[in-house]
Parts: C-alpha cells; sequence; structure tokens
C-alpha cells in the first residue's frame, strides 16, 4: 500500500513537473515569435535607414560637388575682375586716388596728382569719409 501511495505521488509529481515543463514551453515559444516579430521590424528599419543615409549621402555629394563649382566660378570672376581693374587705366586712378585719401592727401592734392576733376574728387572723398566710419 504504500508503495502504491508512493507510485500515486510520483505520478503526480511527473504530471505537474510536465505541466510546468509545458507552460514555459509554451511560453518559451511567445516569447521566439515575439523575438521574431521584432527582428523582422528591426530589419526592415534597418533597410529604411540604409536607404536615408544613401539618399544624404548622395546629396551631400551632389552639393560638395556644386561647392566646388562655385569655387571655381568666384575663382574665376575674382581674377576676371583684377584682369579689368588692371586693363582699365581710369581704375588705377581711382584707385591711387583712394590710396592719397587713405593715406590723408587733400582734395587739393587728389585732384593735382590723379587729374581728376574737383566733383569726382569729392565724391571720393564723401565715399571714403562713409567706409571709414
Amino acid at each position: 500500500m504504500i508503495w502504491q501511495i508512493i507510485s500515486i505521488l510520483a505520478l503526480c509529481v511527473a504530471v505537474c513537473a510536465c505541466v510546468v515543463a509545458f507552460r514555459a514551453l509554451s511560453r518559451l515559444k511567445q516569447v521566439q515569435i515575439v523575438n521574431s516579430q521584432s527582428e523582422s521590424q528591426l530589419t526592415k528599419q534597418q533597410t529604411i535607414n540604409k536607404n536615408e543615409i544613401e539618399e544624404i549621402r548622395s546629396g551631400l555629394l551632389k552639393i560638395g560637388k556644386h561647392v566646388m563649382e562655385l569655387q571655381s566660378e568666384t575663382q574665376e570672376l575674382k581674377q576676371k575682375q583684377q584682369d579689368i581693374q588692371l586693363a582699365d587705366p581710369e581704375s588705377k586712378i581711382y584707385s591711387r586716388a583712394v590710396k592719397m585719401i587713405e593715406l590723408g592727401a587733400d582734395i587739393e592734392e587728389v585732384m593735382r596728382e590723379c587729374e581728376l576733376p574737383r566733383a569726382e574728387a569729392e565724391l571720393l572723398f564723401t565715399l571714403h569719409q562713409k567706409e571709414g566710419e
């Protein structure tokens, strides 16, 4: 009789162990499903992020190329402007007059040295005084 009770108890413990194991297995399957879904979402998000990064990279390359072109054009324009200033004798006269004004020459001296009419010399003095203020 004791052996029968022990057998029944052992059977009950085994059944309980099976129930606990079944529940644990069921929970593991649920976690696995959730992890699988999360992994799928992460993979999708990773693909989206890669595409966005590629678009940004492409845009930056285009902007960089455009900036380089603008720098080149700016350099060319500066060179052309410098060439024009050197080629135009009148601009040399005005540049010299402005330098004289900056060095403190009076209006009579500027008119005499640069052969400028009084109105132009006065205009240069007025412009230079506004720039200096």
